[in-house]
């Protein structure tokens, strides 16, 4: 017996009833020998960690555009603070973890620059429309590995894909990490909020931190343990009523007083005409991508679809930098 089938064994001793066992998997779309160390799920946390759309994350705008200091979180540090409260989780119900965390890592592999503003610009300007959960299974099925794709397990695509709001995962872990973003999200935003002077702990709505807290540290505390409380021996991944309530009022105003703050998102208009005119730009001129899209192109894939995955997986700097050499004039040299 490997290591591996070791470890498989483990999970059925220690994993309860509910959990996704990693030699139960439906597999790949293409069938490839088993690692003799590693079980399937932490073979695909490995390939997502290691490509290159998970390392532009760091430079992708999460909540605050180009902010002015270090401190302030990227789609990086966002996914990896998801990873980490969906792991906590995962790890009390005795779910798998590295399915989870798989799934909490590759969740955003698809999101432009700019954060939702792009993301919105790419919606608006493309006629299929643009989704960043569809995007993130495009990352991991086309366009890593110069189109070869990660060639991961159903399970960790049907998390990627599923895990917004509107989405169902057939996987509690997946379940995991849909709650996990929002319980991420809703905690560092407001952190961020209050870094960058946009509102002051007092400012938060009052039946809200009654119930969560008056910290982030209290908010986190209070909700995980909520959520592992009334999860427990259960084939679902829940909240109690008056938890919900409170994250959902905290999400509410974030909307009100952060998401469409004209001080916090004044810049978001540029960026979004900006990818907005990139798109146009590489729709007449395609033959200025990089020749893996042209190549793509040329094999039949759409253009729209195309252009949007080249502007899609650009940093912010980069994308700054395309549309500078796209429109702005640049020195005579001889």
């Amino acid at each position: 017996m490997n290591v591996r089938e070791k470890l498989e064994a483990l999970e059925h001793e220690y994993l309860c009833g509910y959990a996704a066992f990693s030699d139960q998997s439906k597999g790949r779309d293409s069938d490839e020998p088993m690692c003799d160390v590693r079980t399937i799920y932490q073979r695909d946390r490995d390939r997502i960690l290691h490509s290159k759309s998970f390392r532009r994350l760091k430079q992708k705008t999460q909540v605050f555009l180009s902010p002015e200091g270090d401190h302030y979180r990227t789609r990086l540090t966002h996914t990896l603070e998801v990873s980490q409260t969906a792991r906590t989780i995962a790890r009390a119900l005795r779910l798998n973890e590295e399915l989870t965390e798989a799934i909490a890592l590759g969740h955003d592999l698809g999101h432009t620059p700019f954060g939702h503003a792009g993301e919105r610009a790419l919606n608006e300007v493309c006629s299929r429309g643009f989704k960043h959960n569809e995007q993130s299974i495009r990352v991991v099925e086309r366009l890593e590995k110069k189109g070869k794709g990660l060639n991961l397990t159903v399970e960790v695509r049907d998390g990627i894909l599923n895990h917004k709001t509107t989405g169902n995962p057939t996987t509690l872990e997946g379940k995991i990490v849909q709650l996990a973003d929002k319980i991420a999200y809703i905690n560092h935003d407001i952190d961020d909020a209050i870094r960058g002077g946009i509102l002051l702990e007092e400012d938060l709505p009052k039946h809200c931190t009654a119930v969560l807290g008056n910290s982030t540290r209290n908010r986190l505390n209070t909700i995980i343990h909520d959520v592992i409380a009334n999860s427990e021996g259960k084939n679902d991944i829940v909240c109690s009523a008056d938890i919900r309530q409170a994250m959902t009022g905290l999400r509410s105003f974030l909307f009100d007083t952060v998401y469409t703050n004209p001080v916090a998102k004044g810049e978001e208009g540029k960026a979004k005409r900006m990818l907005q005119e990139l798109f146009s730009y590489y729709i007449s001129r395609p033959e200025m991508m990089p020749e893996e899209y042209v190549a793509m192109m040329e094999q039949g894939e759409e253009r729209e679809i195309v252009v949007c995955d080249y502007i899609a997986g650009m940093t912010d700097n980069y994308a700054v930098m395309k549309f500078q050499e796209a429109f702005e004039p640049l020195g005579w040299k001889r």
